[in-house]
């Protein structure tokens, strides 16, 4: 059986506060989630177990996320150096999504527009909640978060097509290849 690793972070700090998207390594991660098909179930790494997460992510067969190769897995550098993640086998569901697109939609535009799904918080949320030491309210919103990566990676593996917002008119049918 494949193993699907499907993952999300949240940092510990803006982009603002770390002079920029220049400057993603610096983030630091507050905490990761993964869900494991073989696992079936999900693990939370709080940043103390960021070694055993990028383990995990290194056994996995693939990895899908959205905006993972541009964020996450440049946050999880900021913490260990040889996290080499182009030795990972990735989906990146963005940037296979964008690149069909003149705009790069986010998680929640096609969780919505796809399957009537929206996010129950955002990554600066999350940031604060992070300084008020409520990592538990990180957890479920990171979990919930992956649990939207899975599902939108399903809808697209069986109907060949993701659905994204438009601002100017119906929503978008995007083919995909997942």
């Amino acid at each position: 059986m494949k193993n699907i690793v499907y993952f999300d972070l949240e940092t510990q700090k803006s982009a603002d506060e770390v002079g920029g998207w220049s400057n993603i390594r610096d983030m630091r991660m507050s905490l990761g989630v993964t869900y494991s098909t073989a696992r079936g179930g999900y693990q939370v790494y709080p940043e103390k177990r960021v070694d055993d997460l990028i383990d995990e992510l290194r056994r996995a067969d693939l990895v899908v996320g959205y905006n993972v190769l541009r964020f996450d897995f440049v946050v999880l550098q900021g913490h260990n150096d040889f996290f080499d993640y182009e030795q990972v086998p990735t989906l990146d569901m963005m940037i296979d999504i964008a690149e069909k697109l003149p705009f790069r939609p986010s998680l929640d535009s096609v969780a919505s527009a796809s399957m009537g799904i929206e996010k129950i918080a955002e990554g600066l949320q999350a940031i604060k909640w992070y300084r008020e030491g409520k990592m538990m309210e990180i957890a479920e919103y990171c979990c919930f978060d992956v649990k939207i990566t899975k599902l939108v990676h399903e809808f697209g593996c069986a109907n060949k097509q993701v659905y994204c917002a438009n601002r100017a008119g119906p929503k978008l049918s995007v083919p995909v290849e997942w």
